[in-house]
């Protein structure tokens, strides 16, 4: 007779629940983010996305050699392998930018001659092939699901400057790559987010870096995770003027609607990354003549802090900036990926270098033990035979 387990206590979507170690990141719930140490908003404003991206995986900021080797063996690490590029040819034309980024992402792991090797110097490089080809698949994806060739390789461009060129074929001005690395910086990492989550507990298993960040990307698509910047922009769309922001939000309240681009599942105070992206938005608005989206953003804002009491996170003010700087909606998620591959693959290497297999229990709500129809304790003459 099954022993009875003593009822534990239960939170729903694991909030509040501390799931492990790390010393990559920190969320500070009072609108804070440090990584490795380092306040996000001092590196946003001062550091590239590669010092960012090495210093998330290797624990201390790069000297200038260091950065500099870094950077280069990104850069000489970004073609595809020509299967991969043919597989993403077989791809249905209307298939989603992350659907083709998962899938490419899986697939690369066959290529690596390293990929059951998860000791830590193989695990470093196999980030850096990792955070080097997520953005060619996504940009090289966009233009053969658009009927497109890709484009060769710049060596000379950095990760930021590469996505813009490698889409529209025209090297970026330097406010424009300034801008993206900003941008990419913000989103590098954050903690135990789903994605990561996801991730890690792949890597639990012992499973390899690219399974794991195959199961960061299908986390990172879903509405209230990745989703959300793409759905955002539809949303600000939809209200097209600041004047009609207000009613527009009571009326999807008064439905029961999701808003998208508010509120954190741990930011009390607000989401600390939004001050630096809602700069960025009224920038660009002044470069493009589309001045209309920070307005609107702020009004959102006021409605729903009165309304709800819930805070804006990051994803409301990158939905006008993605569009802005010259990206479709649809690569909205994706863009978003191209810099949280760097967190992601750092939390692998963190998960395997100290490893335990994540494996949580269940609150059973199910039905009481009962007899199988036939059998002795139902008390029935009738047999199964």
């Amino acid at each position: 007779m099954a022993t009875k387990e003593t009822k534990q206590a239960y939170s729903p979507g694991l909030a509040g629940v501390i799931a492990g170690e790390t010393q990559i990141c920190w969320v500070d719930p009072n609108a804070g983010l440090m990584y490795r140490g380092y306040d996000i908003h001092e590196m946003a404003e001062k550091a590239s996305f590669e010092e960012v991206a090495y210093l998330l995986l290797n624990g201390e900021l790069p000297d200038v050699e260091e950065l500099s080797k870094f950077t280069s063996e990104i850069a000489l690490a970004r073609m595809l392998p020509k299967q991969v590029l043919d597989a993403l040819r077989l791809m249905p034309k209307e298939a989603h930018p992350m659907d083709m980024l998962r899938t490419g992402v899986s697939m690369l792991g066959a290529f690596d001659p390293e990929l059951n090797d998860h000791s830590h110097a193989a695990n470093i490089r196999k980030a850096i092939r990792l955070i080097a080809k997520v953005s060619t698949l996504i940009t090289d994806g966009y233009r053969i699901a658009h009927g497109e060739h890709p484009l060769p390789e710049r060596a000379d461009l950095t990760i930021a400057g590469n996505l813009f060129y490698k889409l529209h074929g025209e090297v970026p001005q330097d406010w424009q790559i300034q801008m993206m690395d900003t941008i990419l910086i913000l989103y590098a990492d954050h903690e135990f987010n789903a994605s990561t989550f996801a991730a890690r507990v792949t890597a639990s298993t012992l499973a390899d870096i690219y399974a794991a960040v195959t199961s960061a990307c299908a986390a990172l698509k879903g509405p209230l995770h990745g989703g959300a910047n793409e759905e955002s922009m539809k949303m600000l769309e939809e209200i097209k003027t600041p004047n009609r922001a207000e009613a527009w939000l009571k009326e999807k309240l008064a439905a029961k609607e999701k808003i998208m681009g508010f509120g954190h599942r741990v930011y009390k105070e607000g989401d600390s990354r939004v001050p630096l992206m809602r700069e960025i938005a009224r920038d660009l608005g002044k470069r493009t003549g589309k001045e209309q989206w920070v307005p609107i953003c702020e009004n959102l804002e006021e409605a729903m802090e009165r309304e709800k009491h819930l805070c804006a996170n990051v994803d409301l003010y990158a939905a006008p900036v993605f569009w802005m700087l010259g990206f479709p909606p649809a690569l909205n998620t994706p863009i978003f990926a191209a810099s949280r591959v760097a967190g992601w693959c750092a939390h692998v290497v963190e998960q395997h270098d100290n490893n335990r297999l994540i494996r949580p229990r269940s609150l059973y709500t199910g039905p009481k033990l009962r007899p199988y129809p036939g059998s002795a304790s139902d008390g029935s003459q009738e047999r199964r035979s």
